[in-house]
């Protein structure tokens, strides 16, 4: 396929040190701008972003270097990043959530284009946030407190008013299923083709699903999108949000299929979506009607980045087949051919 030529395959060919290396050569770069230039600097993942743990006199904070064509292939990417950063700031200042606070650059701004070598990306500085990840240890009372959290940003998703150039990805049916989006280095057109034709099969009849079911949802607006428990924050008895990288306009309900997809399959998954649902209503109300057609969605989603990404990591490409087959098992979940709790 011609796009192995660009420098996508490149990149494939680099291993996962090589691509991490070259990355942290621009966090480096962009320290000084974001007055950072001393201290120690600790890589922490190497996934949708890279990202660095940077320690100092002035305390703890995490570096984000940015895919490019991260939020589509239209996108620009510096506003899309202020836009989220925007945001998590109106969240932090008008709500009791706590989300990670910007640190800015020299000039004021809340991101920077920074080059070093061959990279040019743009970088954003947060200050760190303490807190236990229960991705793998979840329990009802975690569900319950990421609730309660879920229906608080929502709230103030629909009274907060964005600034005038606030550009964030639109969670619609082109979207997800379309060629909106860019991942690793693929046009999502490209990461379709490349699915196993029983898999494709499955996901086009989720698409022919979720079309009029989207068309027909009212409760929209700015979501987290990615509100899992790997991206919330337990400490002294409150949960912390970050990780708004995908934010953006689309169904409330996806918020809520994201937080229980990786659950779904357990045996505890009633407790855990009752626990989160429960206190989630106790703020505002939400129709769960298709909740098991939007985690379906997520599955898509997910096997799809997984997809392309792995055409430009190689860690991903070593479990490709088996999240494939995640997928199947997932979907036969969802759509009842499988014996699960909570169906």
């Amino acid at each position: 396929m011609s796009f192995r030529r660009n420098r996508a395959h490149n990149d494939h060919m680099l291993s996962r040190r090589a691509q991490v290396a070259r990355l942290r050569r621009v966090a480096v770069a962009a320290l000084p701008g974001f007055d950072l230039a001393d201290g120690t600097l600790t890589f922490v993942n190497h996934g949708e972003n890279t990202t660095f743990r940077h320690d100092s006199a002035d305390g703890r904070h995490l570096v984000r270097v940015h895919r490019p064509r991260r939020h589509g292939r239209d996108a620009d990417p510096t506003l899309a990043i202020r836009s989220e950063i925007a945001w998590m700031t109106a969240i932090r200042a008008d709500t009791g959530i706590h989300v990670p606070r910007v640190r800015p650059t020299r000039d004021g701004t809340m991101t920077a284009q920074v080059t070093a070598g061959s990279e040019t990306r743009v970088v954003s500085v947060l200050r760190w946030m303490n807190g236990r990840i229960h991705e793998q240890s979840a329990r009802p009372v975690h569900l319950a407190r990421l609730g309660a959290a879920m229906a608080t940003v929502h709230d103030h998703a629909d009274s907060w008013t964005p600034p005038a150039d606030f550009v964030r990805i639109d969670w619609n049916h082109e979207t997800f299923f379309g060629n909106v989006m860019v991942y690793g280095e693929l046009p999502a057109e490209e990461c379709w083709k490349l699915l196993p034709a029983p898999l494709r099969r499955r996901f086009d009849a989720v698409a022919d699903r979720l079309g009029p079911i989207m068309a027909s949802d009212l409760d929209t607006g700015l979501i987290h999108a990615d509100l899992h428990l790997g991206n919330a924050l337990f400490e002294a008895g409150q949960v912390k949000l970050i990780d708004f990288d995908d934010c953006g306009r689309g169904p409330r309900v996806y918020d809520v299929a994201v937080a229980l997809w990786e659950l779904r399959d357990e045996p505890d998954y009633p407790r855990f979506r009752d626990a989160l649902v429960a206190s989630y209503r106790q703020r505002r109300e939400i129709d769960l009607t298709h909740l098991d057609d939007y985690i379906a969605l997520r599955q898509v989603a997910f096997d799809l980045w997984y997809t392309g990404t792995a055409q430009v990591n190689p860690d991903f490409a070593a479990r490709l087949d088996k999240v494939h087959a995640w997928s199947h098992d997932m979907l036969d979940v969802v759509e009842g051919r499988a014996s699960a709790p909570g169906g």
